[in-house]
């Protein structure tokens, strides 16, 4: 079969490799059918991660389920599902209370995407994956919800939902300020306001981006590009961090009203300062983590379904899947690629 794969940056081949097959009774193998790009991917390809090749790349994405071992229950060869970024069992204690990012049956970061840093298990644009624990991870796609739409519900759709709907749970119609640069920020504007926050706000210095977030409904707040920022005047209860770059994260801690939150789903490559002082005087909380996908993947799908939020809105571009190698060498914000069964 072939996969996708990352030789260095800028550098992208289909490579010929074994295909997989089922080991376990546990097992299922999926052929994707709608696949995307994670801001993580950018930022390999770009040179811009600690990673070197050979990667087999991709970990956004929906399948076909092609087969199964024997101790399978939850799927069917012929179902579509959503395939979690990350590796979980869905058995351990720790999956069992929503923590699945930290899955106990597999070594800590296990996902799809990133080669044997972590841990080997192949990349979503690939011909087919084999899933170690298929009741554990896949999510049948409800019917009436095309695939493409939902292709970043493996990672980005469900790290803004995590990152947003939680906390406006505990406090509905908390304002919300979101700083972006992929999908993740644009997707945490769609859930802000699919789910009653007040004020949603988005920052950024790119005025494209900028233009994308009022067509989401949010207001917009440009600031310049590798600068001090003061606080911003507006307070805000909830901060959503999807842009990786030290002084926007600043600048949302700073703008946090008392006791408000900030969630960063960006993966820092460098020290990068915080500040402290500021936070402590607010009492401010920064919440760093991997989203918990499997966990909250049911939810994040329902809310597609119901049509509550179109995560189609965000996406830029659907190509055809014989396009990655040159299409991910420049790639538009958040493309989607499609094989013919999709």
């Amino acid at each position: 079969m072939r996969e996708l794969t990352f030789v260095k940056p800028r550098v992208l081949e289909w490579h010929d490799v074994p295909a997989p097959g089922v080991e376990g009774p546990r097992q299922a193998i999926v052929a994707p059918v709608a696949a995307t790009t994670c801001d993580l991917d950018r930022s390999l390809i770009k040179g811009r991660a600690p990673y070197e090749g050979p990667i087999a790349l991709g970990h956004e994405f929906v399948a076909r389920v092609v087969d199964v071992g024997e101790a399978v229950r939850g799927v069917v060869p012929g179902d579509t599902v959503a395939v979690p970024a990350q590796i979980s069992c869905g058995d351990c204690d720790r999956c069992r209370a929503g923590s699945t990012a930290f899955c106990r049956a597999v070594a800590p970061n296990s996902m799809y995407g990133l080669g044997a840093v972590t841990g080997g298990f192949g990349g979503a644009f690939s011909d087919l994956v084999r899933v170690p624990f298929a009741d554990g991870m896949l999510v049948r796609v409800p019917d009436g919800v095309s695939a493409p739409s939902v292709a970043a519900a493996s990672d980005n759709l469900t790290n803004a939902f995590e990152a947003v709907v939680p906390h406006l749970a505990r406090d509905p119609g908390a304002s919300v300020l979101v700083a972006g640069v992929g999908g993740t920020g644009f997707y945490a504007l769609l859930m802000a306001k699919a789910m009653g926050a007040g004020r949603v706000d988005y920052v950024d210095h790119d005025r494209e981006r900028l233009a994308l977030a009022a067509r989401l409904g949010a207001g917009t707040i440009e600031v310049r590009r590798g600068t001090a920022m003061p606080a911003l005047e507006a307070q805000y209860e909830i901060a959503v961090d999807a842009r990786g770059e030290a002084e926007e994260l600043a600048l949302l801690l700073r703008s946090l009203a008392p006791r408000g939150v900030c969630t960063t789903m960006s993966l820092y490559f460098r020290d990068t300062p915080l500040p402290l002082l500021q936070m402590m005087l607010r009492g401010v909380r920064l919440e760093a983590t991997p989203t918990n996908i499997r966990a909250f993947l049911p939810e994040v799908l329902s809310l597609v379904r119901t049509g509550r939020i179109a995560p189609e809105r965000v996406t830029t571009e659907v190509l055809e899947w014989e396009t990655l190698p040159e299409a991910l060498v420049e790639p538009s914000m958040k493309p989607v690629f499609v094989r013919e069964a999709a």
